[in-house]
C-alpha cells in the first residue's frame, strides 16, 4: 500500500509532527510512505496538522482511497489502526 503523507505549514504547532510520522512510518513498515506528490496516485493520504485546524490543502493529491488527518499526538494510535486495517495487516 502506499500512502502519501502531507504536512500543514507548521504556524502553530501544538506537538513534534516530524517525530509523530517517524513513529508511524517505524510501526507500519510494510507501508510505503511517502512525502505527497501531485503527479503520484496514492492508495491512501495521511494530513499530518499541527493544531486544531488541520488546514493542510490536500486537494490536489490523487487519493484512490481514504484521506486521514491528525493534528494531535491522540490520534496516533487511531491514524495506525486505520492505517494496517486499509494495508490488511493484524494488530
Amino acid at each position: 500500500m502506499k500512502c502519501g503523507v502531507k504536512f500543514c505549514g507548521g504556524c502553530n504547532p501544538r506537538y513534534q509532527r516530524g517525530d509523530a510520522y517517524r513513529a508511524i512510518r517505524e510501526e507500519l513498515p510494510e507501508i510505503e510512505f511517502d512525502y505527497a506528490q501531485e503527479e503520484i496516485p496514492y492508495d491512501q493520504l495521511l494530513v499530518i496538522g499541527g493544531c486544531p485546524a488541520c488546514c493542510a490543502s490536500y486537494e490536489q493529491y490523487t487519493v484512490e482511497d481514504e484521506v486521514f488527518k491528525m493534528w494531535s499526538e491522540d490520534h496516533m494510535e487511531d491514524i495506525k489502526q486505520k492505517l494496517s486495517a486499509k494495508a490488511g495487516l493484524t494488530r
